[in-house]
């Protein structure tokens, strides 16, 4: 809450041009503030910017389309993009940078669609490639894409609703009648407040399969018919039979996409010619040239990015005798030649963000859709009432044209034409105005009789609208119609291949590290060396920083992974093959910097192990200790910080490693007590608050604990005593 003013603001008297009470500071709560002014901001990014709706599209999409359409651009010439943006500001009152933004995204030229809704003329820039930007607006030129026919068709026949614009001088449709799920054909990321939507592409034909097997079978196997998502860039999807299915069944989940590469044998080069879709040309060179300078990819010449008219290309020059197979899998663990799209398939339904399955999506499109052809029949069968309507009333004058002329002759006023007809023929007003309005040259009975012959037209016609309106089957029977010809118009082949998981498990094995014996070194302020025992030898003095003192030295290999305990219950894990050797002539590697340690944190202790056999001991400032099996620290994955490593409940007073149980020396202020860690109970659980092992006096702490050496206490026996207790002086 605001605080409120304590002494009294003086009144400004009234004068012209000043505001009463301004400057006054007026109590509000912060609850109230954020119901009034922030809620109203989330709620409209949610709906109406950054969330797709169940025809595939967000606002400003399915603004900028529109009004393409209506410029005529759909089957005709293309325009200036500038003529474009300025047109469809009408519709979206954001800058013409974003507008042209949005776009370039939808066009060919970007390629970031299976099926680009924007034929464009120029340079459109690529989504795979960070730096090379579109032209301006005034240098290109676009249409709408021959696809958008299936966007637009019966648009104009009462398919879906209209609002209007945000100045009210215009309309637009609220959603856009498209006859296939675009929703799930081109692929929707976008980020709103509280929530965020990321729906994958998949191939069009599939879609349509799918559709049609879900409208005939409810229980229909989807998987049947779609394999997994098609990416425009292509590449290989790592298929995981389960993870795909729970992609399919949650809306939610992860999709491996790997890069497509061929050797050139002649070259001793690769050329990787397809990429993952979250990742740019400019972030794969960038990343293997830094591997390269690290010495973890050693087998790389060059590489250089070749990109240009013939498409995406990354060439690798190979060192001589390289496995150009052993190399990739190598790239394709350590950069993001593989990498995970993430699902979220969050769509606006009826104006409510949900987080579907492709079955219920599916299900849900269908429903729209079966809305929009009921509509559009609705609207064709009043159509054709009507002008049956008003052929009936042609048909009545049929048998006596003259009459009708004699009529409109002998009334004296105009305004009584259309009543005389109505009581000379009995006909209703309507139709007598149909009648009224004939030209002069009409009034032939060959004219009349070409007209009403239509009567019987219609009405089957009538008869065949009716009986769609009646029958829910008829309806999704000419929706099964429209997406089987769409799938043959529009179809296309997959361009992402499918890779099977379980063949690739003896590729994904990791590279065996090199191990020769080294020693370990840590100091105080959290520097780090890794020298191998020759160097050691021949080396001098340590080199320190002023004031710090080396408070680790481990004998260790060089394939062990070392875990790094810091002063805010955190762990830190990596290896120490992942460290360069050095010598004892340079200060070494900064621990927090390397691996990126929160602010004002620091290093309290190493560990170097190969098994996680053993235990951790923690001992706390209150006189607890906590025994922790060293294996609660290992994980599946290569995870390289792990939270909550040891309890926050008290300041840690030493942590050590013990192989195995044995003696340890607590020590507080002038008391000391000798304990055997198999008195101190063994946990799995990482943060557990420990047991009391010493209780020091009032206004004091534990200040040390150490590993005891036989001898180093004159009379041991005597600091023996069961925990917890006080010790002895």
């Amino acid at each position: 809450m605001a605080k409120k003013r304590t002494e009294k603001t003086p009144r400004i008297p009234k004068a012209h041009g000043v505001i009463e009470g301004a400057g006054e500071v007026a109590e509000q709560r912060i609850t109230e503030t954020l119901r009034k002014n922030y809620m109203p901001y989330a709620m409209s990014v949610i709906l109406s910017r950054a969330i797709p709706e169940i025809d595939g599209f967000k606002p400003s999409h399915r603004k900028l389309l529109y009004t393409m359409y209506k410029m005529g651009l759909l089957g005709s010439a293309r325009t200036k993009s500038a003529n474009i943006v300025g047109q469809t500001m009408k519709l979206n009152p954001h800058g013409d940078a974003a507008i042209y933004d949005t776009m370039v995204r939808l066009s060919r030229g970007y390629e970031a669609l299976l099926h680009p809704y924007v034929d464009s003329k120029g340079n459109f820039g690529k989504y795979y490639s960070r730096d090379m930007a579109w032209a301006a607006s005034r240098y290109t030129e676009a249409r709408l894409d021959t696809i958008c026919q299936e966007l637009f068709r019966d648009i104009d026949k009462d398919t879906v609703d209209f609002v209007d614009n945000y100045d009210n001088t215009m309309k637009e449709p609220t959603l856009l009648p498209a006859t296939f799920p675009s929703v799930l054909v081109n692929a929707n990321t976008g980020i709103a407040v509280g929530m965020a939507s990321s729906i994958c592409p998949f191939n069009l034909s599939e879609v349509c399969q799918t559709t049609i097997g879900l409208m005939r079978d409810p229980d229909f196997d989807i998987s049947s018919t779609l394999l997994a998502p098609d990416f425009p860039g292509g590449g290989q999807v790592v298929y995981d039979a389960a993870a795909i299915s729970e992609i399919y069944r949650t809306g939610r989940g992860g999709i491996k996409v790997r890069s497509r590469y061929s050797y050139d044998k002649s070259a001793n080069c690769v050329d990787i010619t397809q990429i993952p879709p979250t990742t740019t040309v400019e972030a794969i060179v960038e990343k293997v040239v830094d591997l390269a300078k690290q010495g973890k990819v050693k087998e790389i010449a060059d590489i250089r990015d070749e990109t240009g008219l013939d498409g995406l290309k990354i060439t690798i020059d190979l060192k001589r005798g390289t496995d150009p197979d052993k190399l990739m899998q190598k790239l394709f663990r350590l950069t993001t030649l593989e990498d995970t799209f993430s699902c979220n398939f969050n769509v606006l339904i009826s104006g409510v963000p949900q987080v579907l399955g492709v079955r219920e999506l599916l299900n849900a499109w269908t429903d729209f859709r079966v809305d929009c052809v009921r509509r559009r029949t609705t609207y064709d069968l009043d159509r054709k009432r009507e002008k049956l309507h008003l052929l009936r009333g042609l048909e009545a004058i049929l048998l006596d044209i003259d009459k009708a002329v004699e009529i409109v002759r002998n009334t004296e006023e105009e305004s009584e034409v259309v009543p005389n007809l109505m009581i000379g023929f009995g006909i209703d007003e309507q139709q007598a105005e149909y009648v009224a309005e004939i030209r002069l040259r009409h009034l032939n009975r060959e004219y009349i009789l070409k007209r009403t012959e239509e009567i019987e037209q219609l009405e089957k016609d009538i008869a065949g609208l009716q009986a769609i309106l009646d029958s829910k089957s008829k309806i999704k029977s000419i929706i099964i119609r429209e997406l089987q010809d769409v799938a043959k118009k529009y179809g296309q082949p997959r361009r992402t291949m499918l890779l099977y998981a379980d063949e690739l498990e003896e590729d994904q094995e990791e590279e065996e590290t090199p191990d020769y014996p080294v020693h370990l070194f840590l100091t105080r302020d959290g520097y780090f060396k890794k020298i191998t025992p020759q160097s050691l030898r021949m080396s001098g003095e340590q080199k320190l920083k002023e004031g710090d003192e080396i408070t680790q030295q481990v004998e260790s290999g060089n394939n062990t992974d070392l875990l790094f305990f810091t002063n805010k219950c955190q762990v830190y894990k990596t290896k120490a093959s992942e460290f360069p050797d050095t010598k004892a002539s340079v200060l070494g590697e900064f621990i927090p910097a390397r691996l990126g340690m929160d602010e004002d944190e620091s290093v309290l202790s190493m560990v170097v192990t190969k098994d996680y056999g053993g235990y951790m001991l923690f001992a706390f400032e209150n006189g607890k200790a906590a025994k922790v099996e060293l294996s609660a620290y290992a994980t599946k994955t290569n995870r390289r910080k792990l939270l909550g490593a040891y309890s926050d409940k008290s300041p840690a007073a030493a942590i050590l490693q013990l192989p195995e149980d044995c003696e340890v020396l607590f020590q507080s202020a002038n008391r000391k007590l000798l304990v055997h860690t198999g008195a101190i109970p063994s946990k799995t659980t990482r943060n557990t608050q420990g047991v009391a092992v010493i209780m020091p006096k009032k206004n004091q702490k534990l200040e040390s604990v150490s590993l005891y050496a036989e001898g180093s206490l004159d009379n041991p026996n005597r600091y023996r005593k069961n925990i917890p207790s006080p010790g002895a002086i």
